[in-house]
């Protein structure tokens, strides 16, 4: 790689970072490529030159979001048996990063879903999109728990998906709203009983 493409690459990466932390604190739609200019030292002509417009810049953002929550979430459960085990260890974890107060761990897609559940156009569809894909991986491992005998053959995937995701966005209220210092807490308790009424036992 040569030092003229190994800077610009470092450049869209200062941009796409100062882009997701402005997204976290302030919301997707509130991203502007002449705030990131002013943020990150760059001119605007050169965020503009690196992401392009500014669908195109909520785009990239909610991908590199889409590639950390799967290395934090998604990949490291991979090492656990599949069905319910997995499960069990993608909603613990999804749920420890939720409880998690910085900004960081924010989540672009319930922010996103309550700014933009109104309005139509490019950047709904990419938020809806998002969220459907993680819906159909969470669908995925239920099914495999089901066909490993692992929850109950009456299981509905898409009421557990819903009851589970009901219980993430409260956790992300209580949390961020409400600052509720034992809503992980709680949050481990529902999702307990939550399983253990769909377990075979």
């Amino acid at each position: 790689m040569d030092t003229l493409t190994a800077k610009s690459e470092a450049t869209y990466a200062t941009i796409i970072e100062a882009a997701l932390e402005m997204a976290a604190a302030e919301g997707i739609g509130k991203l502007s490529l002449g705030e990131l200019a002013k943020r990150t030292g760059i001119s605007k002509s050169g965020v503009f030159s690196r992401v392009g417009s500014l669908e195109a810049l909520q785009s990239a953002v909610l991908d590199e979001y889409d590639r950390r929550f799967s290395a934090e979430i998604f990949l490291p459960s991979l090492q656990f048996p599949k069905g319910l085990p997995r499960l069990i260890e993608q909603i613990n974890a999804w749920s420890r990063r939720t409880a998690n107060e910085g900004l960081r761990n924010s989540c672009l897609y319930s922010a996103g879903a309550f700014e933009y559940d109104d309005l139509n156009g490019p950047l709904r569809d990419r938020l809806q999109q998002g969220v459907e894909a993680w819906r159909a991986s969470l669908r995925k491992t239920i099914l495999q728990a089901m066909e490993l005998g692992q929850l109950r053959p009456d299981t509905d995937p898409g009421q557990l998906v819903y009851e589970i995701y009901s219980l993430i966005i409260g956790l992300i209220h209580d949390t961020r709203f409400l600052r509720e210092e034992l809503s992980g807490r709680y949050m481990q308790k529902a999702f307990e009983r939550l399983i253990a009424s769909y377990k075979v036992f």
